[in-house]
């Protein structure tokens, strides 16, 4: 039987210095293969316990080098591993894109139809609005029959009131010209209205003519002299 330097310190209970020393001595019948020391010992020399001992330590390395061992992890099984992964993320991703996009569509749906039928509800509200104004304008013009008479006095004020407002629009220059006013007086109210014409909305200017409108604007601060 023969032993390695581990095995004949373990059994033997001596140290590997002190193993050594007796190599060295030649006091230890020894072997080497394959730059492994064996120590060879006659089975005679073991006790019984220990010669099963060693027995049942070698079965058993025996059964674990025989056992199939396990792949050893590379850098490739790795990137292969994150690769994979990836790939089932980015499948996932794609789903739930999908699923947002579903529901954005299924929301803008429903708010479409809602939007249609508040506009149809707003449609026909307005429609009987309208069918009840034109019922009620019939109604006070069958209640307050109108005279040619009437229709020619409208007629007569309203072309009165437009005469009016075309005349309360007029040429600064024609204006003056009706104030009794100097000469001199005259050019210092228009200098003073060329002065701020382009900032004062009061002011119409066309055609390099100053207009002013009494209909809607008082000109009082401007006109003083």
């Amino acid at each position: 039987m023969r032993l390695t330097l581990d095995e004949y310190s373990k059994h033997f209970k001596m140290s590997k210095e002190m193993i050594n020393s007796k190599l060295r001595a030649k006091r230890l019948n020894y072997i080497i293969e394959d730059g492994v020391t064996y120590i060879i010992v006659t089975r005679s020399s073991l006790e019984p316990q220990k010669r099963e001992e060693i027995h049942q330590e070698k079965k058993e390395q025996k059964e674990v080098k025989q056992m199939p061992q396990k792949p050893k992890t590379t850098v490739a099984m790795v990137l292969s591993l994150y690769q994979k992964e990836n790939h089932q993320l980015k499948e996932k991703i794609i789903q739930l894109e999908t699923k947002i996009d579903k529901l954005i569509d299924d929301k803008e749906q429903m708010l479409r139809e809602e939007m249609n039928k508040i506009e149809q509800v707003y449609s026909q509200k307005d429609e009987q609005l309208k069918n009840i104004l034109e019922l009620m304008n019939t109604q006070l013009l069958t209640q307050t029959p109108q005279t040619i008479h009437d229709v020619e006095t409208v007629s007569s004020e309203s072309k009165k009131e437009h005469k009016k407002r075309e005349d309360e629009i007029v040429e600064l220059k024609e204006y003056l010209k009706k104030l009794e006013l100097e000469s001199y007086q005259r050019k210092i109210i228009k200098k003073r209205f060329l002065a701020v014409y382009d900032k004062d909305v009061r002011i119409i200017k066309q055609n390099g003519k100053l207009y002013l409108n009494f209909s809607k604007y008082d000109y009082s601060d401007l006109l003083e002299y």
